[in-house]
């Protein structure tokens, strides 16, 4: 589940191990791309964290996150 926090949308995602954590990273890179809106984002192992938040916004959380948030929840 997403949370909105300090200006931003996280959740952690867990995986099996770290090739299904990256093969993961690799699909929500390649939606990004096409929406134009990069996540940050951390990998650990089989964990990935993401923060999304609309820098041209001032950093804060916008519609554009919330349709990459679903976006993403939709890969898993």
């Amino acid at each position: 589940m997403w949370e909105e926090k300090d200006n931003k949308l996280t959740r952690t995602f867990k995986f099996k191990d770290f090739t299904e954590a990256f093969g993961f990273m690799t699909r929500v890179a390649i939606i990004a791309e096409k929406m134009d809106h990069h996540p940050n984002w951390s990998n650990v192992y089989n964990q990935v964290t993401i923060e999304l938040s609309t820098h041209d916004a001032g950093d804060v959380v916008t519609e554009n996150d919330h349709k990459l948030a679903k976006a993403i929840d939709d890969l898993v």
